[in-house]
């Protein structure tokens, strides 16, 4: 049975109130995946996200990044991004409360804290990603419909492994973009993937966004597909896979 309930932990002085998600009829610990929110701040959307982390079998965390009962709305662009813009502008900040999150998920008695992972949606994308280039002991980070590029903090060997899901026509992170990514990984020896769907945009995983003139539309499609992929890498993360019987 599936059970949820909000918990305090802070980064210093700033309480902040994580969603977590897991089924109660297990018993013994089990790997656990943060769910780093969107501009929006860690509204039902990622809620949701915690949740079908939880019907996959793990813990779903879903972080807050802005603190306790800060929230913005959907179509309020000016004051989504006036929440937002200090933690891109400050990645020191960013990783802080990354970190965090992850030493609260640690915390929580069931959670093996051994086998923990990261994924994120847009901003949270971004997230994820300034968590793994903190060198953090993480299995896995996936970035969805994330932001990719680097804010000029140096960044700690990368222990987890990385996927990116990405629209190819997303305004906000242009091919160039996911090409200097792509080249920061290699040169970081990271085992990384990234899965680009043609003809879609940014958000495409989020039923609300319906704004092709900024670019954030949603697409079924590429969120079944996304879906698996999430479901793919975490599966490789966590479950132990038999070595291949190669014939002599």
């Amino acid at each position: 049975m599936l059970k949820t309930e909000y918990i305090e932990y802070r980064d210093g002085e700033t309480v902040l109130e994580a969603y977590i998600a897991y089924d109660e009829s297990v018993s013994g610990k089990r790997p656990c995946v943060l769910v780093a929110h969107d501009w929006t701040g860690r509204r039902d959307y990622a809620c949701a996200g915690a949740e079908r982390m939880a019907e996959m079998g793990y813990v779903g965390f879903a972080v807050d990044i802005y603190g306790k009962g800060v929230f913005g709305k959907d179509g309020d662009a000016q004051g989504n991004s006036a929440l937002m813009m200090p933690f891109v502008e400050d990645r020191t900040l960013l990783r802080r409360r990354m970190l965090a999150a992850l030493s609260a998920a640690q915390d929580q008695s069931q959670v093996d804290d051994g086998n923990i992972a990261a994924m994120g949606y847009c901003f949270g994308g971004m997230a994820v990603l300034e968590l793994a280039r903190s060198g953090a002991a993480l299995k896995g980070v996936a970035s969805v419909h994330g932001l990719l590029g680097q804010g000029g903090v140096s960044n700690q060997p990368i222990k987890a492994k990385v996927l990116c899901l990405h629209g190819h026509d997303d305004p906000m992170v242009t091919p160039e973009q996911v090409l200097a990514f792509q080249s920061e990984m290699s040169s970081a020896n990271v085992d990384w993937q990234v899965h680009v769907d043609g003809g879609t945009k940014h958000a495409f995983t989020n039923p609300a966004a319906n704004n092709p003139e900024f670019g954030t539309v949603y697409s079924l499609s590429a969120t079944r597909r996304a879906e698996r992929a999430l479901s793919n890498f975490f599966n490789e993360l966590f479950i132990e896979m038999p070595p291949l019987d190669v014939a002599p």
